[in-house]
């Protein structure tokens, strides 16, 4: 077992599951980094995988270590750890990205795990929409998000601006979830702040 993992609290079961041996997590051609007081995520056009390939659930995050925390915080929620797939695409989603999930990933239930903020909820947006081959626009006017998505034009409040909302307002539905920490931003907050309690 890996200290840094330990004194987060991801129990070995997990760090077996991931093969945990040191917080560094490839994208490919990049690399992420964590240690205590550092955390680097690329943007990249590769991903990080870790689980079962044919997981009949694919949980989307932005990073490698947000992952991990979500995992570890969540784990009553997959009785059967190998039945869940994740996948980090890194600080900015791109279509060659999505296209390979949308490729190989459609019989799956598909789970968003990113930031409860601003961008993280424009995350879900782009990558469900880029998963479900749908054509968005998203622009900031200053006081507003400027949505563009199935023919229709809408302004939104950015503080009420979620998945589910821009779907219901553009006329879309893509069958994909999100997940959201209760208190904190970032599963990854939470796990830390859980750690010092």
């Amino acid at each position: 077992m890996n200290p840094l993992f330990a004194e987060l609290g991801v129990p070995a079961e997990l760090q077996a599951f991931f093969q945990l041996q040191e917080p560094v997590f490839s994208y490919e051609q990049d690399y992420e980094y964590f240690g205590r007081n550092m955390h680097f995520v690329p943007t990249t056009q590769g991903m990080w995988m870790a689980g079962n390939y044919t997981a009949s659930e694919l949980v989307i995050t932005t990073c490698a270590m947000e992952a991990i925390a979500y995992l570890t915080l969540n784990l009553h929620r997959y009785p059967v750890i190998s039945a869940v797939s994740l996948m980090a695409l890194g600080c900015l989603p791109c279509k060659p990205q999505l296209e390979w999930i949308t490729s190989c990933c459609q019989k799956r239930k598909i789970t968003l795990v990113h930031s409860k903020d601003l961008t993280g909820r424009l995350a879900d947006i782009r990558v469900a929409a880029g998963i479900r081959n749908r054509e968005i626009r998203l622009d900031w006017n200053g006081n507003a998000v400027i949505c563009r998505a199935n023919g229709r034009s809408f302004s939104v409040n950015p503080e009420s601006l979620t998945l589910n909302s821009f779907e219901k307002a553009a006329g879309l539905r893509s069958g994909i979830r999100t997940r959201k920490p209760n208190l904190h931003n970032t599963y990854l907050e939470q796990l830390r702040y859980e750690q010092q309690q």
